[in-house]
């Protein structure tokens, strides 16, 4: 069954910064990986290639674009069971 996990990160530029949020789907216990994070990135409008393994940070790849993402840690990995959370809508509705 797959869930919802949810990555948060940080875009980089010479004069700002920005926090976003983008939303990885995994198996049940399954941890996302590099890849996981950069097409993440990618379906969030990011053109970027991984720089650096240890700290998880992403350089934009197009020569017109120079910043920088840094995928946040996390202190527990956030999963949301889509299943779970829709019961719980549709029985809030129910009247």
């Amino acid at each position: 069954m797959k869930r919802e996990f949810t990555v948060h990160f940080k875009v980089i530029h010479h004069d700002k910064s920005s926090l976003l949020r983008g939303i990885i789907f995994l198996e049940e216990n399954q941890k996302p990986s590099l890849i996981d994070y950069e097409q993440c990135l990618r379906d969030c409008g990011h053109d970027v290639i991984l720089e650096d393994k240890e700290h998880v940070i992403f350089r934009a790849f197009k020569p017109d674009e120079d910043y920088i993402i840094h995928i946040l840690e996390e202190e527990n990995y956030t999963t949301r069971d889509i299943i779970v959370e829709s019961l719980v809508r549709n029985l809030i509705n129910v009247k």
